[in-house]
């Protein structure tokens, strides 16, 4: 990756999302006219941004806008025309809970709500699958000592998995979320 790519990367992180909006009038007639917006503010705030792009416009009388570029929201997805109280909404779940906020999103398709509700059954962050269900395991029971080396935690960590009991969202190596599926 280049030192420039690094630096884009860096700023995305600090500024936090970030929407680019385009009046439409000025991008119909050949202009690239619009403004980089924090997402993670206000709903009426970015509407006033981008009431003042669409005045600056060199098409004059532009109402129309769209979305044409976005960044910071670590995975979740907006459209064109994503309503800003939606964006706003997105931006501020993400802000709050950074990449695997916007994991969560699209594990739900964008479903803010079910994303949120993930979190009452968040089981926490583990290396893997398997060391959750041996944590899981040793928490619930006292394994003897003859037996410790007996228990397929890969196996039970894959049958929870296959059985819907869990689901997980991998950030990194030994990065694991775990939530549970009820």
């Amino acid at each position: 990756m280049t030192e420039t790519n690094q630096q884009t990367l860096k700023q995305a992180a600090a500024t936090g999302p970030r929407i680019y909006v385009a009046c439409l009038a000025a991008y119909n007639n050949g202009y690239l006219h619009g403004r980089w917006i924090n997402a993670d503010q206000d709903p009426d705030d970015m509407r006033t941004e981008i009431a003042d792009m669409l005045k600056a416009s060199p098409i004059p009388g532009a109402e129309e806008w769209a979305i044409h570029d976005y960044e910071g929201f670590e995975g979740a997805e907006l459209s064109e025309y994503t309503g800003i109280d939606k964006v706003a909404e997105l931006a501020a779940f993400i802000s709050e809970h950074s990449e695997l906020g916007g994991r969560l999103l699209n594990h739900f398709s964008g479903d803010i709500d079910q994303a949120r509700s993930a979190f009452d059954d968040y089981a926490g962050c583990f290396k893997s699958l398997a060391d959750y269900a041996q944590a899981l395991t040793e928490d619930a029971t006292d394994i003897p000592p003859t037996l410790v080396h007996y228990i397929d935690y890969e196996a039970m960590a894959r049958d929870m998995e296959l059985n819907g009991d869990v689901f997980t969202i991998a950030l990194g190596f030994e990065d694991v979320h775990v939530f549970w599926s009820r």
